[in-house]
């Protein structure tokens, strides 16, 4: 890993972040590098982009990232900060990781995320963008857009299961919050 990757990786770490329960009633703060050790559950955003042909943008994470490194990614998104509201985090995270800003966001519902790599809390938005796509190299290095009504999936790439979740409730046509299991 070169030394650019590694003080991403420690700053990231660094961050501070909401906890919260099960029922995602916030606990407290905590550096974000504490979260999986501590098998605490964060509150994380789920960003559906769309162009006006209906095509999803899907993203491939960067290798260097700490959970699905290399994976391929539906939404964009992450941890919510410390003193963010969902909203906030969604924003935040959209133009990190695509560039994409002044966008109108549409909410959809939350859920609860639960497998061996992580236990989250997670809040679904979707956006429409027919504007340019800006990676940030610390964490994404390629993109594409996708039917997501037709077969999409590519022989020999991961997907980040947490958001395929999302993104498959968003389908189904969830509107509620609600624990999804």
């Amino acid at each position: 890993m070169n030394p650019r990757d590694r003080a991403h990786l420690a700053a990231s770490a660094a961050e501070q972040v909401i906890h919260v329960d099960e029922n995602d009633r916030p606990l407290g703060v905590v550096a974000r590098g504490s979260l999986h050790a501590r098998g605490l559950i964060p509150r994380c955003t789920f960003i559906i982009v769309f162009n006006r042909q209906g095509e999803l943008c899907i993203h491939q994470r960067s290798p260097c990232k700490r959970l699905y490194p290399g994976y391929w990614d539906v939404a964009a998104g992450g941890v919510v900060a410390a003193g963010e509201t969902y909203l906030q985090g969604a924003r935040r995270e959209l133009q990190e990781e695509l560039g994409v800003a002044d966008v109108e966001l549409e909410a959809h519902f939350c859920f609860f995320y639960e497998s061996p790599q992580s236990r989250l809390w997670g809040r679904v938005f979707s956006c429409v963008w027919d504007g340019p796509i800006i990676m940030q190299p610390e964490e994404v290095v390629g993109f594409r857009w996708i039917d997501p009504h037709q077969a999409w999936k590519r022989s020999g790439e991961n997907y980040a299961p947490d958001s395929l979740r999302a993104l498959e409730l968003l389908l189904a046509g969830h509107t509620d919050i609600e624990r999804a299991e």
